[in-house]
């Protein structure tokens, strides 16, 4: 169920970033610190987007699970996706989009330059 769950957020995340103008080059990238659920490119800027979705509040808001710990690995895994590629941004961004799918509403938050 959880995996169902974060698949269909991811891809209610990557609609929604392309509705926004973003391209979307990557997904599920995985490292040895872990994944990154989707890299996108808007302009000269490259975005590494952390996806969470969640059914209720029960554990909390989507976004406080992002922890200290999985912060230092998206940094580490995004510096691994760089250093992999031949290619020069502008500037690099950490965004946060949150998905809260409760009583057959949706509610995303996008959650710029989070970290």
């Amino acid at each position: 169920m959880r995996k169902r769950l974060g698949f269909l957020g991811e891809e209610k995340a990557a609609s929604y970033l392309t509705a926004k103008g973003y391209k979307v080059i990557e997904r599920n990238y995985h490292t040895r610190y872990g994944e990154i659920d989707i890299i996108c490119t808007k302009g000269n800027d490259l975005f590494f987007t952390e996806v969470k979705t969640r059914t209720s509040l029960k554990f909390g808001y989507p976004e406080e699970a992002i922890t200290a710990k999985k912060i230092d690995h998206l940094k580490k895994a995004a510096l691994l996706y760089i250093n992999s590629k031949n290619q020069h941004y502008r500037q690099l961004h950490f965004d946060v989009i949150t998905i809260l799918i409760k009583d057959g509403q949706e509610k995303i938050n996008h959650i710029k330059d989070a970290f």
